[in-house]
């Protein structure tokens, strides 16, 4: 008869006394900069005095198992780049947005369902990731579209039927993903983010663009336009095996606008869906 080992209650002490030494050797130099990444971390309060090194401006906390996010995290009022990547995080902290000096946050690969009530009041924020959560266009804050200083948001790998019109308020924006979502329509107000240089629309169930599309700079070399792997109507399939290019150009005629309009008035039910999202890694319990 095996006798089975007793089964420990002790937290492994030796993961948290690395991020204790951490902290301690950051508080001697005052480091600016603390890297607590893949330390198998389940809580930031285990992390004594984290909170009060107000003078650190880079958080580094991806690949842990972190599920909470504490208030307290707003204490770091010098705070500029934050990453959570790779966590089990699935709500933020409502005073995360109050961060005044916060310019990118990366909370990708978690388990976020929604984000806070005004969440989209951070100040100076540039740099947004959200890729792979199980983020929507209903259960974004009413606010989320005020981030004028965002250059940066990356949604892709979530769960948007359609993108608000509201992001066309998102004036300075240089870069949007929305790859690999579940997106039927996009609209018209994406024409008017004149700055965009970058656009990934690839993966989802797409069968038409607003013509205004077709007037933004996304046709340079510098430029990246990324369409493939939608359900569009034959002339813009056409143009696309020619390239993106073409693909902006066509948006711009007469004969395209003619079509889109008829389709649009027309409302035919969208393309099923093709990918199985209940395996995803953010879905997990």
């Amino acid at each position: 008869m095996s006798h089975q080992p007793p089964v420990s209650c002790i937290p492994n002490t030796a993961k948290m006394s690395k991020a204790k030494k951490v902290i301690e050797e950051a508080k001697e130099i005052n480091n600016p900069e603390i890297d607590l990444v893949d330390k198998g971390l389940s809580s930031l309060d285990e992390i004594p005095g984290l909170f009060s090194l107000a003078n650190i401006t880079r958080l580094s906390l991806s690949h842990n198992k972190i599920q909470v996010v504490p208030a307290a995290l707003a204490n770091l009022v010098n705070l500029e780049i934050l990453n959570l990547a790779n966590n089990h995080v699935q709500e933020l902290p409502v005073s995360l947005s109050s961060l005044p000096k916060l310019r990118i946050l990366n909370v990708s690969l978690n388990r976020l369902y929604g984000l806070p009530r005004g969440f989209g009041s951070f100040p100076v924020l540039e740099i947004l990731d959200l890729t792979y959560n199980n983020l929507n266009e209903k259960n974004l804050p009413g606010n989320f579209f005020i981030m004028d200083s965002l250059r940066a948001l990356y949604l892709g790998d979530n769960d948007f039927e359609y993108l608000p019109p509201e992001i066309g308020n998102l004036k300075n924006l240089q870069i949007l993903s929305m790859r690999e979502n579940d997106l039927i329509e996009v609209p018209r107000e994406l024409g008017n983010l004149a700055r965009l240089r970058e656009l990934h629309l690839q993966g989802n169930r797409l069968v038409v663009l607003p013509p205004e599309i077709g007037s933004l700079d996304l046709a340079s070399n510098k430029s990246v336009l990324r369409l493939e792997g939608n359900f569009w109507v034959p002339p813009i399939e056409d143009q696309l095996k020619l390239g993106p290019s073409h693909v902006l150009t066509y948006l711009q005629t007469e004969t395209y606008k003619v079509l889109y309009s008829r389709h649009m008035s027309q409302k035919p039910p969208p393309p099923p869906q093709t990918l199985d999202k209940s395996k995803k890694a953010s879905r997990a319990a």
